[in-house]
Order: structure tokens, then C-alpha cells, then sequence
């Protein structure tokens, strides 16, 4: 059994929430998606909603027996979206949204696809592992080895992302396809959590926090009460039985 569960909070700093989540279940699998609006007060809230509501509209009338390809083409449909509507209302010049979302199939099989610094993981029993790679400056820096992840975590330019949905005509995603097994969890999340809860406090929540359907709140807790500079949002998705939960 496949099931997803999501929140989404404005924070604590933030006058408005500027990030969007959908999620879409079917008898074969589950999809989720997370996005990030950039572009000031008038248009990231305008650029996460565009950008989710096309990309999960050219899914849901797609074949889901290619996932990879669809993916990709409603990434691609996503952006032309945005794109477009920064481009001709001059209230969101400028915007754009980063975008994660996750494609989990019953039979095991599950696609990753994102671009910006919203992330993926997959929790297992065994750790906790980044699927997704930030397009972001720090990203950059610690892959270079000029900077360590520890630093990156508090760099003053670690909101710098170096690609988006709708800032240029064509979008460049990264896609991953991997195996999960029943008992995983694939979380999906925007910076707002990662930057003020660590990697390690997001295995134990998952994993031994309480029920899965509460994970996402008990998330949001933590990072409320660590001030919750940003935008939060999470969307779990949980493989197994019923009573893996418990």
C-alpha cells in the first residue's frame, strides 16, 4: 500500500506562503509534488501554483506507464507555464519556482525529478539518503570542495539557486529512477525545512517520531520551533502495510 501525506506553513518570517504542494494517488502508485516561488511578494506564490497545477495537470492525462517521459514533458509544460506568464504580466516579471516531485508505482519502482533546491529523500531502516542534487551556489561550492556541508548549511548565499521553472524558455531537471521497498518513505520538501532541520533529526521523525500521518505536522513543529525562517512544506510518501505505522 502506498499513501502520501503533506503540510505546507507560511512560517514564522514570512508574510505570505510562497510554496505550493499537490499530491495525486491512483490504484497503481502515488505522485507528489513540491515547489518554491522566487520572484517577490506580487508572484512566487503565483509561480509555485502555475508551475504544480500544470505539471500535475499534464501527468494526470498522461500514460502512466512511462513515467521518465512524463516527468520530463510535464516538467517541460510546467515551465512554458511559468515562463510565459512572467513574461507577459508585468507584476511577475521575473519569478520562477524551483519544483520536486516524486512518482512512487506500487510494483516498487519510483522517479524523481527536480529542479532548484527543493529536495528529495529516501528513508529507509538502514539511513537517510539525498536522491535529489541542489541547483544552488552552495551546492556548487561544496561539490568543488571549496566550501564543507556544514558551512553550506549557514552560507550567506545559500538561497542563490542556479536553475528554475520559468526564468528561461527550456527547463534542464534532473531525473532519478530508484527502487523502494515496503517500509520506505520518500519525503519530499521545500529549503524551508532542510536548512533548520537536519538530515538526521528528519530519519528519526520518520522512522521512529509516531504514525506516518502525523509526520508531516511533527515536522513542521520542529521548524516552528526553531523559528521557521521560511516557507515550510513536506509531502511523505509511505510504502507497506497498514500497520507499519504504529
Amino acid at each position: 500500500m502506498v499513501r502520501v501525506f503533506a503540510v505546507t506553513d507560511r512560517g514564522l518570517v514570512r508574510k505570505e506562503n510562497q510554496d505550493y504542494y499537490d499530491t495525486m494517488s491512483r490504484k497503481d502508485g502515488v505522485l507528489g509534488v513540491v515547489c518554491d516561488g522566487m520572484g517577490g511578494a506580487k508572484s512566487g506564490n503565483i509561480a509555485s501554483q502555475l508551475a504544480s497545477e500544470a505539471f500535475m495537470e499534464e501527468v494526470s492525462r498522461s500514460n502512466w506507464s512511462e513515467p521518465v517521459r512524463t516527468l520530463n514533458d510535464a516538467l517541460g509544460i510546467a515551465n512554458e507555464v511559468v515562463h510565459h506568464r512572467a513574461h507577459t504580466d508585468p507584476d511577475c516579471s521575473g519569478m520562477g519556482t524551483t519544483l520536486v516531485a516524486a512518482w512512487a508505482q506500487k510494483d516498487g519502482r519510483c522517479v524523481v525529478i527536480n529542479i532548484g533546491d527543493s529536495r528529495a529523500y529516501l528513508i529507509q531502516s538502514s539511513g537517510i539518503s539525498q536522491i535529489t542534487r541542489d541547483h544552488s551556489l552552495v551546492s556548487e561550492l561544496v561539490a568543488l570542495g571549496k566550501i564543507s556541508p556544514e558551512e553550506a548549511r549557514k552560507h550567506p548565499n545559500k538561497n542563490i539557486i542556479t536553475r528554475a521553472l520559468g526564468t528561461d524558455r527550456s527547463a534542464n531537471g534532473d531525473l532519478f529512477e530508484i527502487d523502494v521497498n515496503p517500509g520506505d518513505y520518500l519525503l519530499l520538501c521545500s529549503d524551508g525545512l532542510s536548512n533548520v532541520v537536519t538530515d538526521q533529526e528528519l530519519l528519526y521523525e520518520v522512522l521512529y517520531g509516531g504514525n506516518c500521518t502525523t509526520c508531516c505536522d511533527r515536522l513542521l513543529e520542529i521548524a516552528l520551533k526553531r523559528g521557521a525562517p521560511d516557507n515550510v512544506t513536506a509531502v511523505l510518501i509511505c510504502t507497506g502495510d497498514d500497520d507499519d505505522t504504529e
